[in-house]
């Protein structure tokens, strides 16, 4: 019985380190974007810049927000092991009012599903 349980432990520690490899990774210089006060009709065109720090090519696969105001554009090319990609983000700023909008990027990086925020006021 001894030797199953050593096996069947040995199996599954092996299985763990296994899928911990080759796994991508993002690393954002921020995951929140504060557009603080503007203007009405001001530019609405923000980044987030992340770099991939896992030890696999990083793959975004889909990037949405939780409104139609906020367009999302990103990478659409494999992002190397150590290499920087971006998601832009545009808020429609004829919207007046606060901000507060969740972009989610799916992905297969070891969080298949991230989310990122934008923040802020248009002022009329």
């Amino acid at each position: 019985m001894k030797i199953v349980v050593s096996i069947l432990a040995l199996f599954f520690a092996g299985f763990t380190t296994m899928t911990a490899q080759n796994t991508p990774k993002f690393q954002f210089k921020t995951e929140v974007i504060d557009y603080g006060e503007i203007k009405k009709g001001s530019n609405g065109v923000r980044v987030f810049e992340f770099k991939n720090i896992g030890d696999a090519p990083l793959i975004i696969e889909n990037v949405y927000s939780s409104c139609g105001c906020t367009v999302p554009s990103w990478t659409k090319t494999p992002v190397a092991q150590g290499e920087t990609g971006q998601i832009e983000v545009k808020y429609n700023t004829e919207i007046v009012g606060p901000i507060r909008r969740t972009i989610s990027i799916t992905s297969n990086a070891d969080e298949s599903t991230k989310a990122v925020k934008i923040k802020g006021k248009v002022l009329e």
